[in-house]
């Protein structure tokens, strides 16, 4: 007989109240979570994943958030209907949670074994202080934080964004709880970061033999840590199975949007994703029936009323009226609901040979200021030597962890940053002697899409106003061209004309980042320069990105330097690319290339390090071990030499220069390491 679960969440009901009325961010949902495993739990933002969450160890925020219905048992108590003096017990000594921004869960002002102290005082009050302090170091020491006994000291602002979440790992493991529930724990994080606070997870729970919750919205990172599955839509969960049977057999259309939207390594680069359309529904806007009917394929007229949870195989659930009916699941055959046409291996071939953008021993170097006069006590080495070449019509992938410096590299191109030293040569043109008049000439010919659609559009403009900006700034077209040119812009990136009197706050992510591109392609510019602009996106979304940038390179000839930490996407997108790290390339070669066959210690890292939406196993990663070393300090030699596996003592005394190798398959790679 099956041991009873550990936790079982029984048609919870979570509602805020607003001035107006109250809205269900939490309608109906059930799942169980069994002693010693782990939970997936995956949906799109505004799904309630998180709400959930705060759900089950009552955190919601007061007075607007409560639970109106259901039941939360846990070890055969209810949470729901639990005294908050015992509820106080059991939230964080025997159901513990880390979040996804550990800057914001962590009191700035305080020091880090201050904070991790206080757990151990609240639950363990007779605790002596000598323990408190001694077994606050033996937890940053087991969740592989170096010098522990200095980390006590430091505060969480001179730590790594990796440091800190495993902090808040080791503050939510302090008692050994039974549950431990992690709240997008790696989405912040580089993907070789990402890598190390998983397996230390896994390893974690392999010791304690606790059970864990994982929300995410990365099949990637559900696939690998996860036993069982919740899929969650519009605030319901529609399905729930075993990691095998969701990933080879969903029967709910948004499990397999889900799962066909993803870049992919073993597909051909450069193809439509499969899409999901449209966003998901406000609270406020819900639909009735099947939440998801009006993004779905398959919607019919019998989605007007609310699907049960059917049974469509052994513990697999889905809440869908034709769930036993779809057809059988192939990544091969899914529908492509994409919106352009196959683009090929690359635009514009007629003019490939033409060099679009050259980059020579590009430096930027930030002069660090210290003592009361302000005098230079250092430099920030951001990029230190960097060069490549883009051919017209193609794309140039750069990509790396944060702090190697790849935004950098963008914005000194276009000298939103004055580079220290180097050439940079558009269309033949050296740009970094260009006077003002002259730079502007040049803007209108490489312009920019930014990380933050929502930063980077003016809150008070109307999308009218943003579009119409660029021709005003350079002068192009009377008020009715302009005007003109606005709408078709508008059409041309997938968005309706009822946009243009609207506000960038009215829009969603994926929307506002639509609007930046329809701005950035607004002057028929030859070449843009994308940083990361799909990294603050759902997966269903980003592909609808993708998908667009791909068709507009075909479309207008577009050449792109596509920078980005997620090494699936840029393969997608990319030609070529070139792998950054601390401030220099240590590889550079065709996209096909370098996933095939990775030559620098570096970039096999990287790409070993990336989570592979499959639930068969995975050999074991080689991911570095540690954070980037600081931009103040490079090491000497091989900057990558303090996290390489394979460093000898010539890495420490001589820096390695990049280099022409072949890699046997008839690629040649650029690459710099000594061991190559």
């Amino acid at each position: 007989m099956k041991p009873a679960p550990i936790l079982e969440v029984r048609r919870l009901v979570t509602v805020f109240d607003t001035e107006e009325e109250s809205v269900r961010a939490a309608d109906d949902v059930s799942f169980s979570l069994d002693r010693g495993a782990t939970l997936g739990i995956v949906g799109e933002s505004g799904c309630g994943k998180s709400v959930t969450a705060l759900s089950i160890l009552r955190l919601l925020p007061r007075p607007a958030g409560r639970i109106a219905a259901g039941e939360i048992w846990f070890d055969g108590t209810d949470l729901v209907r639990l005294p908050a003096g015992e509820m106080s017990r059991i939230r964080g000594k025997r159901i513990s949670m880390i979040f996804q921004e550990p800057m914001t869960a962590l009191n700035p002002v305080h020091r880090i074994g201050r904070q991790l102290g206080e757990v151990f005082q609240l639950h363990f009050p007779d605790m002596p202080t000598g323990d408190i302090e001694a077994a606050s170091v033996s937890m940053l020491r087991k969740v592989g934080i170096p010098e522990p006994e200095q980390r006590m000291r430091e505060y969480p602002h001179q730590i790594s964004g990796g440091m800190r979440q495993r902090v808040m790992i080791a503050m939510a493991l302090a008692c050994r709880p039974d549950i431990l529930i992690a709240d997008e724990p790696t989405t912040a994080l580089d993907v070789t970061i990402q890598a190390q606070i998983l397996s230390l997870i896994r390893d974690l729970q392999a010791e304690t033999g606790m059970s864990v919750i994982i929300i995410t919205h990365d099949l990637g990172v559900i696939a690998e840590t996860c036993d069982a599955v919740a899929v969650m839509y519009a605030g319901r969960t529609v399905e729930t199975a075993s990691i095998r049977e969701l990933f080879e057999n969903p029967r709910h259309p948004y499990t397999r949007g889900l799962l066909t939207s993803i870049p992919r390594l073993d597909f051909p680069r450069k193809t439509p994703l499969s899409i999901i359309r449209g966003v998901v529904p406000g609270l406020h806007e819900l639909p009735e029936g099947c939440r998801f009917r009006n993004r779905c394929p398959h919607a019919k007229p019998l989605c007007r009323t609310d699907p049960p949870m059917m049974n469509v195989g052994e513990d697999h659930f889905a809440a869908c009226h034709f769930s036993d009916t779809l057809a059988p699941f192939s990544l091969e055959t899914a529908d492509k609901e994409a919106v352009g046409p196959s683009v090929g291996t690359s635009a514009s071939t007629q003019a490939i040979s033409r060099i679009c953008l050259e980059v020579r021993d590009l430096k930027m170097h930030f002069p660090i200021y210290g003592g009361i006069l302000r005098r230079p006590v250092g430099k920030v080495f951001a990029v230190d030597g960097v060069s490549f070449v883009i051919r017209r019509g193609r794309t140039l992938g750069l990509v790396g962890e944060s702090g190697c410096g790849k935004t950098t590299v963008g914005r000194s191109i276009l000298r939103l940053y004055q580079p220290t030293a180097g050439s940079v040569r558009f269309n033949g043109r050296e740009v970094l002697t260009l006077d003002r008049r002259q730079l502007q000439a040049v803007r209108r010919d490489v312009q920019m899409i930014f990380q933050d659609p929502f930063e980077s559009l003016n809150s008070r403009f109307t999308v009218a106003d943003i579009l119409e900006e660029p021709f005003i700034i350079h002068r192009m077209g009377s008020g009715n061209e302009r005007r003109e040119k606005v709408r078709r812009l508008l059409g041309t990136v997938g968005m309706p004309e009822s946009a243009l009197t609207r506000f960038p706050h009215e829009f969603s992510g994926g929307q506002r980042q639509r609007i930046g591109i329809a701005r950035a392609i607004a002057l028929n510019p030859e070449l843009v320069i994308c940083d990361e602009p799909v990294s603050a996106l759902d997966v269903s979304i980003q592909s609808q990105i993708l998908n667009l940038l791909l068709d507009l390179q075909e479309e207008l000839g577009l050449t792109y330097l596509f920078i980005s930490h997620d090494l699936t996407v840029v393969r997608h997108i990319s030609d070529d690319i070139a792998v950054m790290y601390l401030g220099k390339i240590v590889e550079h070669t065709d996209a096909d290339g370098i996933y095939a066959c990775p030559l620098h210690p570096y970039t096999r890292a990287l790409i070993a390090a990336i989570p592979v939406p499959s639930p068969d196993p995975k050999p074991q990663k080689p991911f570095p071990a540690g954070d980037v070393p600081s931009p103040i300090h490079p090491p000497s030699g091989c900057r990558f030499r303090t996290r390489c596996p394979i460093r000898i003592d010539r890495c420490t005394e001589e820096e390695p220069i990049l280099r022409k190798v072949d890699d046997g398959n008839g690629n040649v790679h650029w690459v710099a390491c000594h061991r190559v």
